[in-house]
């Protein structure tokens, strides 16, 4: 029997494409000939891999810089309980590997930059953004713009969802939709709203899908399509995207010919921060005290208002209560200035700090000047405090 060049074993392996007409042998040979980036391994990152590597891709390349935490199984299906406190680049080799021995597994344990992007994204025939904040969503496109290669992108937030196929010939890219970001402050992260742990797995196959058409060339890609996915109501819409002829990256005039700050552009303080609201560098700012500082206040008997605006589900898993906390969700904070004391100081935590830093910002701002953010915010005093603290 000719394989077309598959082995035994490959035409047993990939039997249920083979036998498709639309794939068969010919657009198999292309999956295996093929290289896929995806950037990020996490919870959109997790099924792309998993269903690439299944569906027999020569070469994937994973870039991510994360360590594996509890609260990332809720939906980020490359890790298991004992993968907890690895680096996710290791832990997902090893998972791709024993799913597909064929396929090459190439990882990047870096966070994607400007000064490394356009080195990592190159020689690539299709790149996966699995990324969760806009600095790395407006990187890869620009990127991927200026590198001709296409890429599927992904968003996922509570129990909504968005795919698309962009910088394809002639198609849109991601600035054609959305040109400029929406100001940081304004745009909860998961880690603030929560996401249901299967939509990921529903957009990241999404992902996968639309890669597997576009190396396999078989049906029509979601380029020039904006996919929008309810999934608690379960609904489905297409919405069509047409390229912008004055896009700044993808027009026939671009004023954007090289990478540049996407901290800065997004709106994103270089602060060591990331959006999903872990602190990445813990750096102090002016306008913050560590938890040393706290517990002292909190052992001396001061006097001081301890605010955590963060949601009531996470009071529920952890809390400084016995500090003498009180919970004020940061969308309430308008409504619940009248019941603060100016006169008294003020210290405001979150779950690691950007929230925090939001809050003191606004406080400041209508007049209280005592006001300071709990660098690293809870974490930072279960970590270095009360490591008895539960942590998520």
């Amino acid at each position: 029997m000719n394989g077309g060049g598959l082995s035994r074993e490959e035409l047993v392996r990939y039997g249920r494409h083979v036998s498709i007409p639309e794939v068969g042998l010919e657009g198999q040979r292309r999956l295996r000939a093929s290289s896929v980036l995806i950037v990020g391994a996490g919870g959109l990152g997790s099924p792309a891999a998993l269903y690439l590597a299944a569906a027999g891709v020569g070469r994937l390349g994973l870039v991510d810089h994360d360590h594996v935490e509890l609260s990332n199984l809720q939906r980020q299906v490359l890790y298991d309980t004992d993968s907890v406190g690895t680096p996710k680049l290791a832990s997902a080799r090893a998972r791709l590997a024993g799913l597909n021995p064929h396929v090459a597994v190439e990882t990047f344990e870096a966070r994607l930059e400007s000064r490394n992007a356009l080195e990592i994204l190159e020689g690539w025939d299709f790149v996966i953004d699995g990324s969760d904040n806009f600095p790395t969503r407006y990187l890869v496109n620009d990127a991927c713009v200026m590198l001709g290669t296409p890429f599927a992108y992904g968003a996922i937030l509570r129990f909504e969802g968005q795919a698309s196929v962009f910088a394809a010939p002639d198609g849109p890219c991601y600035r054609c939709l959305f040109r400029d970001p929406p100001p940081p402050d304004l745009v909860p992260n998961c880690a603030e709203a929560g996401v249901l742990g299967v939509l990921p797995g529903i957009v990241g196959s999404i992902q996968a899908n639309e890669a597997i058409k576009w190396l396999a060339e078989i049906g029509d890609t979601l380029a020039g399509r904006l996919l929008l996915i309810d999934a608690l109501r379960m609904e489905f819409r297409s919405l069509d995207i047409a390229p912008d002829p004055e896009c700044v990256v993808c027009g026939p005039e671009p004023t954007v010919t090289e990478l540049i700050d996407y901290e800065r552009f997004c709106g994103v303080p270089d602060d060591g921060t990331a959006d999903d609201g872990t602190d990445t560098e813990g750096t102090m700012h002016d306008l913050d005290i560590d938890v040393h500082e706290l517990k002292r206040r909190v052992d001396a008997g001061e006097s001081f208002q301890l605010i955590d605006v963060r949601e009531d589900y996470e009071w529920a898993i952890c809390n400084l209560e016995a500090a003498g906390a009180r919970l004020v969700p940061l969308a309430t904070l308008p409504q619940a200035v009248e019941n603060l004391d100016a006169s008294e100081p003020l210290i405001i935590h979150c779950r690691s700090g950007p929230r925090g830093d939001r809050a003191v910002e606004y406080l400041r701002a209508v007049g209280f000047e005592n006001a300071v953010n709990l660098a690293g915010g809870i974490l930072a005093w279960a970590e270095e405090i009360d490591p008895a603290m539960p942590q998520y």
